[in-house]
């Protein structure tokens, strides 16, 4: 099938392939709010259930016939993909409905924003449709998959929303677990009288009599089992800070597959301390080069450092079951540099430690603004920012990955490490953690 031209809002193509991947694009910028794809399997335009709802939380529909596959990055722009198995949809669906999300933002910020949708088989564009007219909207319906006489199409439709992803999948029909409220005061046990009333005088009428026995009221018949109530779907991320550092990854139903550590940052506006004047401050950024690294050890008690320098990149199909996908020099926003974990093979891991170095351009973190995402391919994406840097830092222990019992915990460091004088910013985390390995010069 030849190129296909980019559709106008409320029109439609037929889609002839028998599964679809569709995409959702936009451009990578400082400042812009992170965006997700969802999906929404409907009859007669709501779901029957919460499992009708397939997003970063939810991956894959029970059917297979939908799956969140997640995001790339590349040339500047950032892709979160879905697909789509018309083979295995049920009969009852006759509408998935394809909706973006923004998080941390509006869609005003957002650039370059498109879906399309491209054969599964040869990758052959079937259609695209382009929004640009976002403002203050939170969440957008950007088209739908529907079936009309037997054969499957797509519509451009373009409806934003300013209630975010929770309000858009509240209208057709999915619970949404709300935050938690204030707690309530917990109540304070009742006392035998109330408080104030007078004491009732004891009589020996009430009490019963040792002669006389009031035969016992047959034993009520056991009520049914009440079924479990539906869980609502949870839309938040989870956070981590320093009041509540830990997650467990099996608690967050993020216990297999690929497990993506992203690292992406940002200089700040304003240049604090160091003594650098603005223009110096702003060249000694201007070729900033973070590389960002993990420590391993295994359960058999092998250790070693996946990172860039001396390109040990690692793999996921034998051990570390650690990998480093690339170097980046920019630290785009959604780009930066993203290091994998395989869940597969967790009860081989004993603990990872992530961390960054500065390579080049810096002589601290001071005056960077740095975000870590951790993405499991089945749970909840785990995010945090790291605090200021207050000291003269060239490197910065992120995340403890341990092994728990089988569990993986994931734990918030952000700990700023000032190395000694000739002393390697490896060596310096390696002895902060105890992980005792013999370093030896490298370069990338």
């Amino acid at each position: 099938m030849g190129a296909s031209m980019t559709m106008l809002k409320g029109t439609n193509v037929p889609v002839p392939a028998r599964a679809v991947r569709v995409e959702l694009g936009w451009r990578a910028s400082p400042g812009a709010p992170d965006v997700d794809a969802s999906a929404l399997l409907l009859v007669s335009g709501k779901v029957r259930d919460d499992a009708d709802f397939v997003f970063y939380n939810q991956p894959a529909h029970a059917s297979g016939a939908v799956r969140h596959e997640g995001r790339t990055t590349g040339d500047g722009g950032v892709t979160d993909t879905l697909t789509v198995d018309f083979a295995r949809i049920e009969p009852a669906i006759d509408r998935v409905v394809v909706t973006a999300s923004a998080d941390g933002g509006s869609f005003g910020r957002v650039s370059g924003l498109y879906v399309r949708v491209v054969d599964a088989a040869d990758g052959a564009e079937i259609a695209r449709f382009e929004s640009s007219d976002a403002t203050v909207e939170t969440a957008f319906i950007l088209g739908e998959l529907y079936l009309r006489q037997g054969a499957w199409k797509f519509r451009a439709v373009g409806q934003g929303y300013s209630t975010g992803l929770e309000g858009l999948a509240t209208d057709f029909g999915i619970s949404v677990d709300e935050p938690p409220r204030q707690p309530a005061q917990p109540q304070q046990p009742r006392p035998h009288q109330s408080q104030g009333s007078r004491p009732r005088p004891s009589s020996p009428a009430a009490q019963p009599s040792p002669t006389r026995s009031v035969p016992a009221a047959p034993p009520a018949p056991p009520a049914p089992p009440t079924p479990p109530a539906p869980q609502p779907v949870r839309l938040t991320k989870v956070t981590l800070t320093k009041e509540a550092p830990s997650v467990s990854l099996a608690k967050q139903g993020g216990s297999s597959g690929a497990l993506r550590v992203n690292l992406n940052w940002e200089v700040r506006k304003q240049f604090k301390g160091w003594g650098a004047k603005l223009g110096r401050a702003i060249a000694m950024h201007a070729d900033l080069d973070l590389d960002l690294c993990a420590l391993y050890e295994l359960t058999d008690g092998s250790k070693g450092v996946v990172q860039a320098l001396g390109n040990a990149f690692g793999s996921l199909r034998q051990p570390p079951y650690i990998h480093l996908d690339g170097d980046d020099r920019t630290g785009a926003v959604s780009a930066g540099e993203n290091l994998t974990v395989n869940l597969d093979h967790k009860d081989r891991i004993r603990r990872v430690l992530i961390f960054v170095t500065i390579y080049e351009g810096a002589r601290s973190f001071a005056d960077l603004h740095a975000t870590v995402t951790l993405r499991p391919q089945n749970g909840a994406p785990i995010d945090f920012s790291l605090d200021e840097c207050t000291v003269p830092s060239t490197v910065c222990a992120l995340a403890l990955i341990s092994n728990d019992g089988g569990d993986l915990t994931v734990r918030r460091e952000a700990r700023y490490l000032v190395p000694e004088r000739g002393v390697s910013p490896q060596r310096t985390i390696d002895a902060a953690y105890g992980w005792g390995m013999n370093w030896t010069p490298g370069r990338k």
